[in-house]
């Protein structure tokens, strides 16, 4: 058993650093070969699980490590690289103790979901691990776009009028940088190299492009403007580019109507090809529907092609194009649109949406690029993946997914980043708090009075607030009882002076009775021992009655003498002064 193997191998001494550099004999060829088969299982882990010997699990893992090392020893030169591809652990290995820790979740405070963006259609990370997105403006692509033949139908829209490459900072989505006004028709894939130079595809020109950060210009240009084929020299609708860190090696797929990855050189020479179309039933490998996107894993020198339509990610090695492996899950429906690799063994992916009538749903997928499983999936909590393009992921295991439907990128993170992210911010809230209590009560200690002076010091306060209080009552009391006094001493003066006015003519012109009020009363017509001046006139000579008879008093005049009579009462109230004493 796979246990047994090892122990012969490695021993259960503490020389094992030795032997790996000084083989014994019991590292024989054909005990190296046995051991690399076993480790090539892909259920590795279940027969380590069910062995009787479950509490040695850990050191087992640390034997397949160390036995790994001790192969590139025995190995030779031509053989070792075939088997760092397929089993070395650390690369291109998700280590399975950090399966069920690991999770990813939308980054819900992310801003980037607000930006005002056209179809998107790649993203990218740059060297200072910004992100980089290609999108298609005020451009779209439907079934106008292209002709039977694959001819750009629409070149009377001219290029893109907007800045078709954003620069954004990936922690609270600010543009930073922006090129691509003017060169574009339709937008798809996109990578950015190690020096940071951009390069893109355009299915509508069918050409890929290099571009500096810097430069309105683009640097290289592949393929001829809007004339697709299937020779060396030109392309019909690539779809993704992808650039070797190492060699400088150009990868292009290519593309909707052709089936092939496409080897340049650094100088955009013409290297080789794979590739073909898929077959009727089951596709074999090599064949593509749509090889849609890559994913470059360098450290195990292998490219990884989302191939779209079968619904599959196949895997082939850089220098000669061959066949190493496929990943292909129910789980993927039939669409794989998009594939990121992280260094450290984990590949990312997102599908399609499912047929009409199939189960399934539009998801994000983990995997252990080691063997393939699905360590975990993710959908976004705000929106919903309408049809994701494009998915980019960091080494710190942030997510970013392109939605070329929704105009949208979502940002995802690893649930304990962004708890850790949480618990750290707390902590700073909570220390800055802390703090400040200290220095409070530091403060009190070092000056014990101040207690007391903050007591007085709020006693006084409350004292003058309550004398502003006062001060402002009086003033408005004062303000309002000033014009009611003004006006009362008017009324009086009015009253005094028509009093003494009445009571002069009284006794001077008409020698009647004094009181003022009973002038009035009599002038005015009261009760039946009035003036008729009627009555008055028409006893001298020469005078009539005629106009002086009495009118009708009904309707509203009689309200308004009532009320007249009401006012003369309220202003004359005086009583009558006794009669004068007749003369002798």
């Amino acid at each position: 058993d796979f246990y047994s193997l090892l122990s012969k191998l490695l021993g259960e001494r503490e020389d094992v650093h030795v032997q790996k550099h000084n083989p014994t004999e019991k590292a024989e060829p054909d005990l190296v070969a046995e051991i690399a088969n076993v480790v090539q299982k892909k259920d590795l882990a279940r027969d380590i699980a069910n062995h009787d010997e479950r509490d040695n699990i850990i050191l087992v893992k640390d034997r397949i490590q160390e036995f790994h090392r001790l192969e590139s020893t025995l190995r030779p030169p031509e053989n070792r690289h075939f088997s760092l591809q397929q089993s070395k652990h650390g690369e291109g290995s998700w280590e399975k103790e950090h399966k069920g820790d690991f999770h990813i979740e939308e980054a819900v405070e992310w801003p980037g979901l607000d930006l005002k963006l056209g179809q998107v259609s790649g993203l990218a990370l740059d060297p200072e691990n910004n992100l980089v997105v290609f999108h298609r403006g005020d451009h779209i692509w439907d079934e106008n776009s292209f002709d039977s033949k694959f001819v750009y139908q629409q070149r009377g829209l001219g290029p893109i009028e907007q800045n078709t490459i954003l620069v954004l900072n990936p922690n609270n989505a600010k543009l930073l940088h922006s090129t691509g006004k003017s060169l574009f028709y339709l937008p798809h894939g996109l990578s950015v190299d190690k020096n940071g130079n951009y390069w893109v595809t355009d299915v509508a020109l069918h050409q890929v492009f290099k571009l500096g950060a810097n430069s309105k210009e683009p640097l290289l240009i592949l393929g001829v403007a809007l004339q697709p084929g299937s020779d060396k020299n030109h392309f019909c609708q690539p779809t993704d580019v992808a650039v070797d860190p190492i060699t400088g090696s150009i990868y292009v797929s290519d593309g909707y109507c052709n089936s092939r990855i496409i080897q340049f050189s650094p100088n955009g020479l013409y290297v080789m090809q794979w590739g073909e179309e898929s077959s009727l039933g089951r596709s074999r490998p090599g064949q593509f529907c749509i090889p849609h996107s890559l994913a470059l894993i360098p450290d195990l020198r292998q490219l990884c092609v989302a191939d779209r339509e079968n619904g599959r990610i196949q895997c082939f090695r850089l220098e000669t194009g061959e066949f190493t492996r496929e990943i292909k899950h129910k789980a993927f429906g039939r669409e794989v649109f998009a594939v990121s690799y992280v260094p450290g063994g984990l590949l990312f992916a997102v599908n399609g949406m499912p047929y009409p009538g199939e189960a399934g749903s539009v998801q994000g997928f983990v995997m252990n690029f080691s063997t393939g499983e699905i360590i975990d999936t993710f959908v976004p909590l705000r929106k919903r993946f309408e049809m994701p393009h494009d998915i980019v992921a960091s080494e710190d295991r942030t997510v970013f997914v392109g939605d070329v439907h929704a105009k949208t990128v979502w940002k995802f993170a690893s649930a304990e980043k962004m708890e850790h992210r949480s618990v750290k911010k707390a902590g700073i809230e909570g220390q800055e708090t802390k703090e400040s209590e200290t220095i409070v009560e530091t403060k009190l200690k070092n000056k014990p009075e101040s207690t007391d002076l903050l007591k007085n010091m709020d006693k006084q306060h409350l004292v003058q607030q309550a004398s502003s209080t006062g001060v402002s009552f009086v003033l408005i009391t004062t303000l309002l009882i000033i014009p009611v006094v003004v006006l009362l001493a008017i009324l009086v003066f009015i009253r005094w002076r028509k009093t003494t006015v009445y009571g002069d003519n009284s006794d001077g012109e008409h020698k009647l009775d004094s009181s003022s009020g009973r002038i009035l009363g009599r002038l005015r017509g009261k009760g039946g021992g009035g003036i008729n001046l009627g009555n008055f006139f028409a006893s001298h000579k020469g005078y009539s009655r005629k106009g002086f008879d009495r009118l009708s008093t009904e309707g509203s005049d009689q309200e308004k003498d009532e009320d007249d009579g009401s006012d003369s009462e309220e202003e004359c109230s005086a009583s009558p002064l006794p009669p004068a004493p007749s003369s002798s």
